[in-house]
């Protein structure tokens, strides 16, 4: 997969961060809260400097937390795109690669719709999620409160594997990406693409949240989403020719490509 391929997967990451606030909202507040009773102050005490240093430690807190998140995804891909790329070289079966990306680009399709909220079929997925955090959440016990980065970034890296239906579609594309490394690579851009939304949503809570929840904003990125997925399935189909609209596309690699 061309580095160029890799701007839907980011683009991708960007607009469907609305769906990262509704599932990862909540832990990240959670994770916020837990991180431990603020120091009392006397007032005297309480200076610019002082609110400067708490400012930066809460951002390096939130910064290391999404590190984790997407070194996860970077993780998984690579498992994913190395044992899919080891029985493609075995099989050399290039159906099996197209397949693959039809099947990327119809999970788009869903995602875009789920977005919309005009079909929640990717709910279920969402829903194995509370038995696995169930399973998850000892793990994090000891990790709280997060008052320190290595804490964070452990939290994060849990918190990466957690069931989730945007994450399966893009996971996808990691699969049939050729090799491990082509497919930490697509999570990787996935995961910068989250990172935006993620990050403002530690430091901005609430607010943000609001935003993400307005009907307009979710139909507009969903809208996005949907698009990405049909001309993703019209180029692979053959219907739209090669060229400059590859670069928004998930196609399989073919020729040059």
């Amino acid at each position: 997969m061309s580095s160029v391929a890799l701007i839907p997967i980011f683009m991708l990451g960007l607009l469907g961060s609305l769906h990262c606030i509704g599932m990862c909202g909540g832990i990240v507040s959670a994770f916020s809260a837990a991180s431990g009773p603020r120091r009392p102050f006397p007032a005297v005490v309480v200076t610019i400097p002082t609110v400067r240093h708490q400012a930066l430690t809460d951002a390096t807190q939130v910064l290391a937390y999404n590190a984790g998140r997407i070194g996860s995804y970077a993780v998984a891909g690579a498992i994913v795109g190395g044992l899919a790329g080891g029985v493609h070289s075995l099989t050399n079966i290039a159906a099996l690669q197209v397949g693959g990306y039809w099947l990327a680009n119809l999970m788009l399709v869903a995602l875009g719709l789920y977005l919309m909220d005009v079909w929640r079929g990717l709910a279920r997925l969402e829903a194995w999620g509370q038995v696995l955090w169930s399973r998850l959440r000892p793990l994090m016990q000891p990790l709280l409160p997060m008052d320190k980065v290595g804490k964070a970034f452990a939290l994060g890296g849990i918190w990466g594997w957690l069931p989730c239906g945007m994450v399966y579609s893009v996971l996808l594309t990691a699969m049939f990406s050729g090799s491990a490394l082509s497919g930490a690579s697509v999570m990787l851009a996935f995961g910068l693409g989250t990172l935006p939304a993620l990050l403002g949503l530690g430091m901005l809570g609430s607010r943000l949240r609001e935003l993400a929840q307005q009907r307009s904003v979710r139909i507009a990125c969903g809208l996005i989403v949907l698009a990405f997925g049909v001309l993703g399935l019209l180029r692979a189909g053959g219907v739209v020719a090669n060229g400059w609209l590859d670069i928004l596309c998930l196609t399989p690699q073919t020729g040059g490509h």
